[in-house]
């Protein structure tokens, strides 16, 4: 049986339990054994962390210790998978700039708040993360963040569309849902979910749904990739043959 920890906290605007909870609910459905933390303390014991399949933060504008962030960014290295979304994982810890590097990216503004009707593109590939899926309309936050070039983009929406001192640059195609490596770890992140009732949407919860069980496959992925190269057989596999 896979364990995952949910620790949420942090501003409650954003719904932190309501949310963790859905993320709680998904896991259990897929028979994960699931600790739910409502404190960062729970990231103070760092073996623990790696004999994890999954941490999801779910914590917006806190403070977190030095110590806490390399734990966690330790056990990602070794293969325990990192996924969340919204201001729950990538505007977290504002000032922790390791932990920016580790998720991806970093919120730094939604133009015209809360409210904005736009268009979520999906963006098809070999991936099975967004496979089937089509472009969907939501009325929420849009999310300008500032993003690692390294990630693998999966969906994306389109500024400018509030008004705004950005409204004179070229138009600009935002990164809504991504992947990346943080060592051999998996590291997903979805920028809806400014509360529960976006979260329950059906195309962003099968989003979250199909990016927490990848994100927790972390372990087997590097087991394949040993397993292939011994036999000769390995050429690069791709996320969907792992």
């Amino acid at each position: 049986m896979k364990k995952a920890l949910i620790v949420w906290g942090g501003w409650d605007g954003h719904e932190p339990e309501q949310v963790a909870g859905i993320f709680e609910e998904i896991l259990k459905e897929h028979e994960f054994e699931v600790e739910v933390s409502n404190t960062l303390d729970a990231f103070a014991d760092a073996a623990r962390l790696k004999e994890l399949d999954l941490i999801v933060p779910v914590w917006t504008m806190g403070e977190i210790k030095e110590e806490y962030v390399k734990n966690v960014s330790e056990a990602v290295q070794s293969g325990t998978g990192l996924a969340g979304c919204h201001g729950g994982m990538c505007d977290a810890f504002r000032t922790n700039v390791d932990w920016q590097f580790m998720t991806g990216g970093q919120w730094v503004a939604h133009p015209g708040n809360d409210g904005v009707e736009y268009t979520v593109e999906i963006r098809h590939s070999s991936s099975p993360l967004v496979h089937g899926m089509s472009h969907f309309k939501v009325v929420s936050e849009q999310y300008y963040l500032h993003v690692d070039p390294a990630v693998d983009v999966l969906a994306s929406t389109r500024f400018p569309l509030a008004d705004g001192p950005h409204r004179l640059n070229n138009p600009v195609d935002m990164p809504v849902v991504w992947t990346k490596r943080w060592g051999v770890g998996r590291v997903y992140y979805n920028a809806l979910g400014h509360q529960a009732n976006i979260v329950e949407m059906p195309q962003v919860k099968e989003l979250m749904r199909r990016g927490l069980l990848w994100a927790a496959e972390g372990k087997q992925a590097p087991e394949a990739m040993e397993a292939a190269q011994s036999q000769g057989t390995y050429t690069g596999m791709s996320d969907s043959q792992l």
